[in-house]
């Protein structure tokens, strides 16, 4: 089947945001030292050799000879790459540096991928024979955002490489602190709106429609439009010093604050502190990107969501459902709901901690200019956001055909949906419907969460 081919301008954008995603992740593999290619910095994961190859190989599988039809140079590799997802079955990788081909190969075979990629895209748009779901962009931004998510899985498997393994890139950070005013911010009830729309505009309880995104992934279709009650929602993400009255106050000790699979997995392991976090003397140091640093009490807190549960029981309060999330997000006072918590306007620096602005999270009082119409602050970026809801499907969803798995085969009921962003996270990605998720025993993402009481 063909359709026509994108206008000029949209595919141009469409090109250049290629590139751009590109020199992303082309970034984060110049930092590697030469010997830590074949590591395997998180036990869970592939060794860092796999992402090398696996970003080309996801673009060949999906462009090349998926939307394309070209004949394979290496279906070795086009195989061995493929598959991105960690296993699934509490299994852990066993596999050995020498089951890898070498760095060298890897990369001759990324560079011809890539030519050969970018000559079909041009000759597809050119001669208008192409799918539609070429012809509409939904392929392309497909690759781009999916080679932008690793650039973000990428930044916090380095953040376990030792140091020596990783050179620095960018200058360094300035360590900021400041002071965090404990307060809660009053929802009223009103309606919050997930997801967009296949088709036209989304609805808007303010009487006004607002145009859906250019684009969006399988688990942001279709819209559903839920009644949440009024509650009250923290102005600011937990710190790490308010976690750290928690973890003080015994809460890592305390069995009833935990479900009886989050206090199995934390005994088994051996948890007894935020992964960032490192133990020296009677002093707290955080494990940054480059250096070990003094714990920043103000910087908000990175946790799974089991130790995020705890707390929030531990205070007396709740994690956010992704609709409360949502209404204190993007709601407003006289109904209607923001494309963002600020409003209108594209994300910028002023906003938030996002957008691979820095390697390190920033106080959670940084940006007031991001805060939502309710006087929430730090929704997006600086970290990813806990809710308490189990990722599922929105009414209406029907998977990539080209891509079945992304979504659905992790509608299984332990998993949670995540809001907002990290300051890896590229801003494309911080549009409303975009929805992430993780476990809830996951402890290496950066994920911070805020509690709510009903």
């Amino acid at each position: 089947m063909t359709a026509p081919a994108l206008q000029p301008d949209y595919l141009h954008s469409l090109q250049q945001r290629i590139s751009e995603a590109r020199r992303r992740s082309d970034a984060i593999f110049d930092m590697l030292a030469p010997d830590a290619l074949y590591d395997r910095p998180v036990a869970e994961r592939h060794r860092l050799i796999f992402y090398l190859g696996h970003l080309e190989a996801f673009d060949w599988n999906l462009l090349g000879r998926g939307a394309f039809d070209l004949e394979p140079e290496n279906a070795g590799f086009d195989k061995l790459f493929a598959f991105g997802i960690d296993p699934t079955n509490g299994n852990l990788p066993n596999d050995v540096p020498s089951d890898w081909p070498s760095e060298q190969k890897v990369r001759v075979y990324n560079a011809r991928t890539r030519e050969r990629i970018d000559e079909g895209i041009a000759r597809g748009f050119s001669s208008g024979s192409m799918k539609p779901d070429v012809a509409d962009g939904t392929r392309l931004n497909v690759a781009i955002e999916h080679r932008l998510m690793h650039a973000e899985t990428l930044a916090y498997l380095l953040h376990q490489l030792p140091f020596e393994k990783k050179k620095r890139n960018g200058a360094a950070q300035a360590i900021t602190d400041g002071l965090v005013t404990r307060r809660m911010a009053s929802i009223p009830a009103g309606v919050a709106t997930l997801g967009q729309p296949r088709n036209g505009c989304r609805p808007s309880t303010g009487g006004h429609a607002v145009p859906r995104d250019d684009f969006g992934w399988d688990n942001e279709f279709e819209t559903l439009a839920a009644d949440v009650p009024a509650f009250s929602i923290e102005a600011y993400p937990v710190t790490n010093g308010q976690f750290l009255e928690f973890l003080k106050a015994g809460g890592y000790d305390e069995p009833n604050l935990w479900r009886a699979e989050d206090w199995e997995w934390k005994s088994a392991a051996g948890i007894t502190h935020p992964f960032f976090w490192i133990p020296r003397g009677d002093a707290w140091m955080f494990r940054g990107m480059f250096e070990e640093i003094p714990l920043p009490l103000t910087w908000p807190v990175y946790v799974s969501h089991a130790e995020a549960a705890a707390y929030a029981r531990w205070a007396g309060k709740a994690l956010p459902t992704e609709t409360q999330w949502h209404r204190a997000a993007y709601g407003t006072p006289n109904g209607a709901e923001r494309l963002y918590p600020w409003g209108g306007e594209s994300p910028n620096a002023c906003r938030g901690n996002f957008d691979f602005a820095s390697w390190e999270p920033t106080p959670v009082a940084s940006h007031p200019l991001g805060a939502s119409a309710f006087g929430v602050f730090d929704l997006l970026g600086n970290g990813w956001e806990w809710t308490s809801t189990p990722f599922a499907p929105l009414p209406g969803f029907e998977p990539f055909p080209f891509y079945p798995g992304y979504s659905a085969n992790f509608f299984d009921g332990k998993h949670f949906v995540m809001k907002g962003g990290s300051q890896r996270t590229a801003a494309s990605m911080l549009r409303r419907s975009f929805r992430n998720w993780f476990q809830p025993h996951y402890p290496y993402v950066y994920a911070k969460f805020r509690c709510v009481e009903i």
